[in-house]
């Protein structure tokens, strides 16, 4: 059994005759029975890599096996062995939950007696057997969603992409579909996962790699990631952005990095939070400012993000490859 579920090498993929370059020279190794997190905004590459992945998208060059299959050479055993659950359900909502099941069994060339087992066996996990026999626009969308997870695992495949499962989703239908990723990962499926929410590759992914315009811009743990920055995030919040402003300025070399001023509230990485906190305070009272709330906290990963690229995970980049790419996808599917 090779040693990577995924292992990509070098992938660049460009669209509009090579003007767009949504991957620019991306390596990537993704170890078995974990989830593994492609982290970055909107337009970042990250759903660009997982349909070169998933054999909907040809690379422009570069290499990529999936479980041990090339991607380019054996398309139709690679799409055999893997999972898909794309950003939004696609499920045929005039089917019953069950009678999609057992379509994607059909499809796949499964017997019916594997099928119908399995059918009942996902609705149970996913929680959808008393929607079991409903069609599927009667179905909120967290359950659409779990829907469309318990399709993509119809036929078992050791490897299951996810692209950005949980947009759209409320925060407790988020929080149950996390729960159904980590039992899947307990049972020994690889989750290659793609998001722009920090908490949720935070909380689940192993492994992370950040995407920024096509390139890797960091790697390692969440812990990793977030070391990089320093020990301690120093918040604080003025009364109006004016002093917000003169207090950056009057504070601003307690920290090597810049900081984050976003209108009243002021961001700094510091190492040593509770003395950078003392000694902000002392300058801002003796300059006479007044200050709405104070406070030191670890970093996160949208620190973490926002040091590396300037801008938040979920504000969009400023290209929008991602969005080509899908439009080409359903043009060469159409």
């Amino acid at each position: 059994m090779p040693e990577f579920a995924v292992e990509a090498l070098n992938i660049v993929r460009t669209f509009k005759d090579g003007e767009v370059r949504a991957l620019d020279d991306v390596t990537l190794h993704v170890p078995r029975s974990q989830v593994f997190g492609l982290l970055g905004p909107n337009g970042s590459g990250k759903t660009t890599m997982v349909r070169i992945l998933s054999t909907i998208l040809v690379p422009t060059s570069g290499s990529a096996t999936v479980n041990g299959i090339d991607v380019l050479k054996h398309p139709d055993r690679v799409r055999r062995s893997i999972g898909l659950a794309g950003q939004y359900a696609t499920v045929d909502e005039n089917l019953t939950g069950a009678e999609n099941l057992r379509m994607i069994g059909s499809l796949n060339h499964l017997e019916k007696s594997f099928v119908v087992p399995r059918t009942r066996e996902l609705l149970d996990q996913f929680g959808l057997t008393h929607a079991a026999n409903r069609t599927v626009k009667t179905y909120s969308g967290g359950m659409r969603r779990r829907l469309d997870l318990a399709a993509a695992l119809v036929a078992k495949p050791p490897l299951l992409f996810l692209d950005e499962p949980t947009t759209g989703l409320d925060p407790q239908s988020r929080q149950d579909l996390w729960a159904i990723i980590e039992e899947l990962v307990e049972e020994g499926t690889t989750v290659l996962l793609t998001t722009q929410y920090l908490e949720e590759a935070d909380r689940l992914a192993k492994q992370l790699v950040v995407l920024d315009h096509g390139k890797i811009i960091a790697e390692g743990t969440s812990q990793q990631l977030k070391t990089r920055l320093g020990n301690t995030m120093l918040v604080l919040t003025f009364l109006n952005t004016a002093d917000a402003k003169r207090g950056e300025e009057l504070i601003r070399d307690i920290s090597s990095q810049t900081a984050n001023v976003d209108g009243t509230v002021v961001e700094f990485t510091v190492d040593r939070g509770p003395a950078a906190a003392a000694d902000a305070l002392r300058r801002i009272d003796t300059a006479g400012i007044t200050l709405a709330g104070l406070t030191i906290r670890e970093p996160s990963l949208d620190d973490v993000f926002l040091s590396l690229t300037g801008h938040k995970a979920e504000d969009p980049a400023s290209t929008d490859d991602d969005a080509f790419a899908t439009r080409q996808t359903r043009k060469a599917s159409s």
